[in-house]
């Protein structure tokens, strides 16, 4: 039990210190790449908490697609950025700071709560067959709305894609 608790806490401090290092970067890569680390020690976190689907769509879902998104975005924009001045960084700090108050006030909650009172969850356990079968037979609606919002999303980025790649040089010059 004790070398379970002590990998707890080394990947809850990863997960905070990478969350924090990616509140606070300068550089939107960076940031990324810091929030990457934390998704991925989110997913090893839910699979020691005997989650194992659940660490596997953190890796797929987050640390994977959106991650891989954001960076491409960034990428794209790169050179579109203002100069950072004061206010800039006042808009960085005062949310960690925030963060880390509402941190601290959690905090004293848990170790001043009874434990007694507090709700347990009930043990089920998903098998990843089960949930895929449950997702597609009884929710088969808002997984077929999911994937037509998707596809519209896709037309219209191929869309304004291509619409802005047919514009001559001069209008892009002018903006």
């Amino acid at each position: 039990m004790i070398l379970f608790d002590i990998v707890f806490y080394l990947i809850a401090a990863v997960i905070l210190v990478s969350t924090g290092l990616a509140i606070t970067r300068l550089n939107a890569v960076h940031a990324v790449c810091y929030l990457v680390i934390s998704f991925l020690a989110t997913a090893m976190l839910f699979y020691l908490l005997g989650a194992p689907l659940l660490a596997a769509l953190e890796v797929i879902l987050y640390a994977g697609g959106i991650m891989v998104l954001f960076l491409f975005v960034i990428m794209m924009i790169r050179g579109q950025g203002s100069q950072r001045g004061i206010a800039s960084v006042v808009h960085q700090w005062l949310p960690a700071l925030l963060l880390t108050g509402f941190g601290v006030f959690l905090a004293g909650l848990f170790l001043f709560a009874d434990p007694g009172t507090w709700v347990q969850p009930p043990a089920v356990a998903a098998a990843p067959r089960e949930f895929g079968l449950a997702l597609f037979r009884d929710y088969w609606l808002p997984m077929e709305v999911a994937s037509l919002l998707l596809l519209v999303a896709l037309i219209g980025a191929f869309y304004l894609g291509r619409h802005a790649d047919s514009k001559g040089d001069s209008q892009r010059d002018i903006s």
